[in-house]
């Protein structure tokens, strides 16, 4: 049986899809990655779908789904390529789609994805495991963060550590030698700095925070930021787009004149200051915390966060041989193994739900 598997996910800042080819031997390791950007008019349809107000269609919805299936079955499809890896080699590719709406609150929880998962078997002929939440919501889990379970299986050299997750949002995973494994959604990471960024320059990001870091923070603004609700709740929880997006922040900006880049340097400070108050009130003592996801290129954010959690070291998780850019894809390759394999990958203690689950849907390889 293969040892390899494949990994496909476009996180909370719907930029692209992350494709990582991982081999498990005796070990976890990352063989082959790629991004593939979404086509600028899709993306725009998507992050115009996460608003908290979107409607659609169901025609549009139906064919949109379908639509994201064909991109991750091509970004599996150019990854094989680059690597020079026959489909015929891979056991499964692991799907996590892309996160529409993420409602795990509420009289009827649920977590939606898009990315037809019967398409990517199709178009590549490889076994597909999607629909890694479902279960764990319906168990009166969150549904996430998925990665803490797949930190720890990583990283169990390494313990005492906190990985941090800068994607969209926000997530730490707090993984002690002696202890449960926890792990949350702090806040928002780069949602609202890259939305307001495109908003006041026309870019997807601010890169290396120099934007932020060249303003001022409004000292008073972070206060109001701060004191929304969600920053209160204890853990389980886990938060999106529905809950942290420019309306959100508009709302609170009010009437005020303010300067935009003094704005973008207090979302940096929202950031730094929600993930380092979330570590400090785990009582939690890492030997380091590392970073993963598209904010560990941050590096005015590195900076800053580095600054707020000292003396605790702060430190990419290249440092310990996992690519940054890729541990979520690893963790959806990881998760399509332990899915055939007959095994639980959600974690209670994480996510709430009432127990362990086996996690994923299987779509069978054509025959």
């Amino acid at each position: 049986m293969s040892s390899l598997f494949l990994g496909l996910i476009s996180g909370t800042s719907t930029d692209g899809i992350d494709a990582a080819l991982v081999r498990f031997d005796g070990g976890i390791e990352v063989i082959a990655a790629r991004t593939s950007p979404y086509p600028a008019e899709l993306r725009q349809k998507l992050l115009a779908l996460t608003e908290p107000d979107a409607a659609i269609l169901l025609d549009h919805l139906g064919a949109l789904d379908v639509e994201i299936g064909e991109c991750f079955a091509a970004a599996a499809l150019d990854l094989l390529a680059d690597a020079g890896t026959p489909a015929s080699a891979v056991q499964a590719i692991g799907s996590h789609g892309q996160t529409i709406r993420h409602r795990p609150d509420g009289n009827h929880p649920f977590s939606m994805q898009i990315g037809d998962a019967a398409v990517i078997a199709e178009r590549t002929g490889i076994c597909t495991v999607a629909d890694f939440r479902r279960a764990d919501v319906a168990a009166g889990g969150q549904g996430a963060p998925l990665a803490p379970a797949f930190h720890a299986a990583a990283l169990s050299n390494h313990l005492p550590c906190a990985v941090l997750n800068l994607g969209g949002i926000a997530n730490l995973s707090l993984l002690g030698k002696h202890m449960e494994v926890l792990g949350f959604d702090t806040g928002p990471a780069n949602c609202l700095l890259d939305a307001w960024n495109m908003r006041h320059r026309g870019t997807s990001c601010d890169l290396n925070g120099e934007w932020a870091t060249s303003g001022t923070v409004d000292l008073a603004l972070l206060e109001v930021l701060l004191d929304a609700r969600y920053f209160r709740i204890q853990p389980p929880k886990s938060t999106g787009r529905e809950v942290f997006n420019l309306d959100w922040l508009d709302k609170r900006l009010g009437d005020q004149d303010r300067k935009p880049v003094d704005v973008q340097a207090t979302l940096m400070a929202l950031t730094t200051r929600t993930v380092a108050d979330a570590l400090s009130a785990s009582a939690f003592k890492p030997a380091r915390v590392l970073v993963c996801g598209g904010g560990v290129h941050n590096l005015g954010l590195m900076s800053a966060l580095a600054t707020a959690i000292s003396p605790i070291p702060l430190d990419s998780t290249a440092s310990v041989g996992l690519d940054p850019d890729f541990v979520e894809a690893a963790l959806l390759a990881w998760l399509a193994r332990e899915r055939l394999a007959g095994r639980s990958s959600n974690l209670p203690s994480v996510t709430g739900a009432r127990g362990q689950r086996h996690l994923g849907a299987v779509f069978a390889a054509p025959p």
